[in-house]
């Protein structure tokens, strides 16, 4: 029969030689590439979030942009400005009532 190995010894050896100066420096930069990776990736993620809450908002205020504008046309119409015109006894005014301004 053959002798079988001491999975001990061998295991031992396969740690002195991954810690040891060989391969350390190898095992050290993938960690660091490793580490920056998902450092990067979750700023990436962190950004898409912002991005997404400020295009939110961008839109909350086109919306009531465009209801104040649309508040502004209904007040602004002609029949509204007759009936108010009505109401307080306004007239037009004359040529001589008009100033231009420069």
């Amino acid at each position: 029969m053959k002798k079988r190995k001491s999975t001990k010894n061998s295991k031992s050896k396969i740690i002195e030689n991954l810690f040891g100066s060989n391969y350390l420096p190898y095992i050290l930069t993938f960690a660091a590439i490793g580490i920056m990776f998902v450092l990067i990736r979750m700023k990436g993620v962190e950004q898409q979030y912002k991005y997404n809450e400020i295009a939110q908002k961008i839109e909350k205020v086109t919306f009531d942009n465009k209801d104040l504008k649309a508040r502004k046309a209904r007040l602004l119409s002609v029949k509204n400005l007759r009936r108010f015109a009505k109401k307080y006894d306004l007239k037009e005014p004359s040529q001589k009532q008009i100033i231009v301004m420069p």
